[in-house]
């Protein structure tokens, strides 16, 4: 007996050894314990305040962007073939619910050379639907199930990125995630705790970031309407207006006609870092991949002395002339300051997102909102720990004292445990705390009201706690899981502080499993072996 509970006390001690260094560490002073705690018990954005955002992705900008690749597959695979062909294009849908329309246009395929274009499709694209216009005329059109899984992978990719973007801020209390559960939503929610400047962030990851480098046709001119003019108010195929952003002493606004389609895009990028020049003006380094480096290559060298734009958010950044093979890095001149040069290299560093996005909503909670709910929250809190210590205490006598250790033992498992898990405390969060300690008392009332009639059935004090903790275990059990299932639900189909509640209700709960019927057990265990026969128990 005494050998298993000096097990118990080791278990215990240990946990709350683990518990305690997960919340507060081994501070050396008062100052290094209130930072300890700052620091591991992080505050959700409706308690610190912040910034809320919601953002839409523009999948119809990825639909574009792998047609504009399979047109430049086609285009090398024809030459290699020999197949001809009078143009390739593509239409350009705008709206997100637009995407599936995405088609590409292929016309002039001589009927003699029908049978290897056919073949050719079926072979190499076979997730795209080949359908006929006409005799020498053809569209493609990604299948549904390839075009919705590059929808998803859109989605998951820009959360990834406006991730990796806010954490080389330093924003580790970020929280980014799928939102809303309508198929066609494609958004994206964005909450930051203790942002000082909502603006910033949001310049940073609010940009599409979409980098393109692409051929320069014509340009500058000096409207939009002028370049439209020169070509009789009508575009030349697979080309695009793009203005140039003024630097340094620019004045007015340029305009370039360029490729529609990119030499590469931002998918190709491995590194890039900000510098200065021979000249000390500012510019971004950047590395290429193994492929992206070889079609750069081809390009640069097929194309030297003519110009090359670097194009961001359909913005051109800088205009160079190709002097010579570029392979695999390269570098972008021309940039107004050192933060200018940074950010660019921060977007490139982060991965270009893979679709445009739109800023649906933007809300900003305050500090002084949070600090108002943390103080109600702790009075309230308090206010209702003391009401139930003192009805355990005045109703269960000593062994009220019991219920007291094992409840304030399960607040620092519950505390310990969102420290490990770096989880931000939100307002659900702290209900589903409170739900917790009312099932820890609760499951602590079933235990002793078993003893209480083992007792009056006139059974002795030891057998009566035996009986009454493993008859209430199965109770305790039941009631647990139901309530984990729930939260299981919760978690599922809600989103994020829905989830927050789940999850620190769920983790309550198994804390609560420990301390009702494990520390409490022990507690029992003690106090009854230090009587050698125990007739009453204070209960």
């Amino acid at each position: 007996m005494q050998n298993n509970l000096r097990l118990r006390s080791v278990v215990i001690v240990v946990t709350l050894l683990v518990c305690v260094f997960g919340i507060i560490g081994f501070p050396k002073s008062i100052d290094q314990l209130k930072e300890n705690w700052s620091n591991n018990i992080r505050l959700g954005l409706d308690l610190k305040g912040g910034s809320r955002l919601v953002l839409q992705v523009q999948v119809q900008d990825a639909a574009k962007a792998e047609a504009d690749q399979v047109m430049d597959r086609l285009k090398d695979d024809f030459k290699k073939q020999n197949v001809s062909w009078s143009s390739i294009d593509r239409n350009d849908p705008q709206t997100v619910q637009d995407a599936g329309t995405t088609q590409i246009t292929i016309k002039g395929i001589p009927v003699t050379q029908t049978s290897a274009f056919r073949t050719l499709l079926s072979e190499r694209y076979a997730d795209w639907v080949l359908t006929s216009v006409n005799s020498t005329d053809y569209t493609l059109r990604m299948k549904p199930a390839d075009l919705e899984a590059l929808k998803t992978d859109t989605v998951e990719r820009t959360i990834q990125t406006i991730g990796n973007r806010i954490d080389q801020l330093g924003l580790a209390e970020k929280s980014v995630q799928q939102y809303g559960r309508a198929s066609d939503d494609y958004q994206v929610l964005v909450q930051l705790p203790g942002v000082d400047d909502p603006a910033r962030v949001k310049e940073l990851i609010g940009t599409a970031a979409v980098l393109e480098i692409t051929g320069v046709k014509e340009g500058p001119f000096a409207s939009r309407e002028a370049a439209l003019a020169a070509h009789g108010g009508v575009l030349p195929l697979n080309t695009k207006l793009a203005k140039s952003i003024p630097r340094g002493g620019d004045s007015g606004e340029q305009w370039y006609l360029v490729n529609r389609s990119p030499v590469i895009s931002g998918r190709e990028m491995r590194n890039a870092r900000s510098g200065q020049d021979e000249f000390r003006k500012w510019e971004t380094n950047f590395t290429l991949s193994q492929d992206g480096g070889k079609r750069f290559g081809t390009f640069t060298e097929a194309n030297i002395g003519n110009r090359l734009a670097v194009v961001l958010d359909n913005s051109i950044v800088s205009v160079a002339t190709i002097q010579s093979k570029i392979d695999d890095s390269g570098r972008i001149t021309g940039l107004g300051s050192e933060q200018e040069a940074e950010d660019l290299s921060r977007y490139l560093r982060s991965g270009s997102l893979p679709a445009g996005v739109v800023y649906l909503e933007e809300r900003s909670v305050g500090p002084s909102l949070g600090a108002d709910s943390i103080h109600q929250g702790f009075v309230s809190g308090v206010a209702g720990l003391f009401a139930v210590v003192f009805a355990m205490l005045v109703y269960y006598k000593r062994s009220g004292v019991n219920a007291v250790l094992a409840l304030f033992l399960n607040a620092i498992v519950l505390l310990a445990a969102v420290s490990y898990f770096h989880a931000a405390l939100t307002l659900p969060g702290i209900a589903g705390i409170v739900l917790t300690i009312g099932m820890a008392v609760d499951s602590n009332v079933l235990i002793f009201e078993r003893i209480r009639e083992e007792l009056r059935a006139g059974k002795s004090v030891v057998s009566s706690v035996d009986i009454g903790f493993n008859k209430a275990w199965w109770t305790i059990v039941d009631t647990h899981v139901t309530t984990i299932v729930s939260c299981a639900f919760l978690f599922l189909f809600g989103e994020g502080p829905v989830r927050g509640f789940a999850v620190t209700l769920t983790i309550g709960l198994f804390a609560n499993v420990f301390t009702a019927v494990f520390v409490s057990r022990t507690i029992f265990g003690y106090e009854l072996s230090s009587h050698r026969r125990l007739e009453a128990l204070s209960i």
